[in-house]
């Protein structure tokens, strides 16, 4: 039975669009984000701040602090300290000339939210040192005030320097600076805490996909209870008590029977192991108790229950035996496993030889047997392992995905002294 688990979402018309300011305003922020924008809008500037210049003109000084405000613009995006750069220019073109462009405002207060949008340093550092340097610019122009005098305006006596109205200049810069550095500093926080929800809902999104995949393994793992270990335990219940309700029972069907009950405990088992690995996550104490998987060590223990039930089986290993690591050992091992249940019934009787070959980097695992051999499909026996004489079954499907899971090869088909054969290359 198949299931499909879909995270819960808000509860939008699936046809509503998002509303026009907002996906606006979405494609202005990607579009300032595209380094092309850097580019463009310093271009621009810098050409305004040459048309500026042309109408009013300035000095050698304050021509190259204007120009280098707005071109350095250009590079914000790639090295957002630029900034420094653009506005101590500004103030440099300020000091010079005594008038600000706007070419030189505008310039000087995209480098100050440059600053604080990347964080160069942190806001306070910079607005102290913007203050600093609006100061020594307002102490330059007080100097020249109490030198050369201005227009209209009486000359300054000693103790007028120290007017609180002659410093007006570094509160307007100080202000014009701070609201700059505040802007980008705001306009990164929110940012930050845009990627911090959007990080926050993935996270919660992929908590829900794991808790409805869990779910989906703890149905999956009842339905395989209810359908499977039902009968599985009747099988082992009926042939166990059968020999001892059956009096006249001869001592090779007793054993029959008891190794019918022990494959059926064993599968009971297995099925618990899967049944764990299935619930994993619903908790130690809901988990069913797990036992180890099975490993080429027990190959013996599977050659007896083959003979058991009336096959005939013998291990031949050859080359230096080199532990595994448990994915290896573990298909090697169903490999050979599923090789004798498909032999015991396509090629009942049939004389099986598994053999295990540890050669350098590589374990080459080969069961054959004396039977029939494949059948027209190409599977073990005349009707495949799925009953279907027009298609392979799936134990042999089965074996290839595993083999193929550890970067090995499979190969089946007719032995080479006839039967049939299935050979694993296992690299390690």
């Amino acid at each position: 039975m198949t299931r499909t688990i879909t995270a819960a979402g808000p509860a939008t018309g699936p046809t509503a669009p998002p509303p026009p300011d907002r996906g606006i305003r979405r494609r202005l922020r990607h579009w300032t984000a595209e380094p092309a924008y850097a580019w463009l809008t310093g271009a621009a500037l810098t050409l305004f701040a040459v048309v500026e210049l042309a109408v009013v003109p300035g000095s050698a000084v304050t021509v190259f602090g204007v120009l280098v405000c707005t071109s350095s613009l250009a590079l914000r995006a790639a090295w957002p300290a630029v900034g420094f750069l653009t506005v101590g220019a500004a103030l440099l073109s300020f000091a010079t000339d005594g008038n600000m462009a706007y070419a030189t405002i505008a310039g000087s207060l995209i480098g100050c939210y440059t600053l604080g949008r990347h964080r160069v340093q942190h806001p306070a550092v910079l607005v102290l040192a913007g203050s600093l340097g609006a100061l020594t610019v307002n102490l330059v122009h007080i100097d020249r005030w109490a030198r050369d005098g201005s227009p209209g305006l009486p000359m300054l006596q000693g103790t007028d320097r120290f007017s609180l109205g002659l410093y007006a200049e570094t509160l307007v810069l100080t202000v014009m600076i701070l609201g700059a550095v505040s802007t980008g500093d705001a306009v990164r926080a929110r940012e930050e805490t845009r990627n911090t929800r959007a990080a926050a809902q993935s996270r919660l999104l992929a908590m829900e996909r794991r808790q409805a995949a869990e779910e989906e393994r703890a149905a999956i793992a009842r339905e395989l209870h209810d359908m499977i270990a039902h009968s599985v335990s009747v099988i082992a219940v009926l042939a166990e008590s059968a020999t001892y309700t059956t009096p006249d029972l001869s001592p090779p069907a007793r054993d029959a029977f008891q190794e019918i009950a022990g494959t059926a405990r064993s599968s009971m088992a297995e099925l618990r192991r899967l049944l764990g690995v299935l619930r994993t996550g619903d908790g130690a104490e809901t988990a069913p108790l797990t036992a180890p998987q099975p490993s080429l060590a027990g190959l013996d223990d599977l050659l007896d229950q083959h003979r058991a039930v009336g096959g005939a089986a013998e291990l031949r290993v050859t080359g230096e035996r080199t532990p595994l690591q448990a994915s290896w050992e573990l298909s090697a091992y169903r490999i050979v496993q599923e090789a004798l249940t498909n032999a015991r019934r396509h090629a009942p009787g049939a004389h099986a030889v598994v053999e295990l070959h540890y050669g350098p980097r590589l374990l080459t695992v080969r069961v054959t047997d004396d039977g029939p051999g494949p059948g027209p499909s190409g599977g073990s026996g005349g009707s495949g392992d799925s009953g279907d004489s027009e298609r392979p079954g799936h134990g042999l499907v089965g074996m290839a995905e595993r083999a193929a899971l550890l970067g090995g090869a499979l190969t089946t088909g007719r032995g080479p002294a006839g039967g049939f054969l299935v050979e694993a290359e296992l690299p390690w």
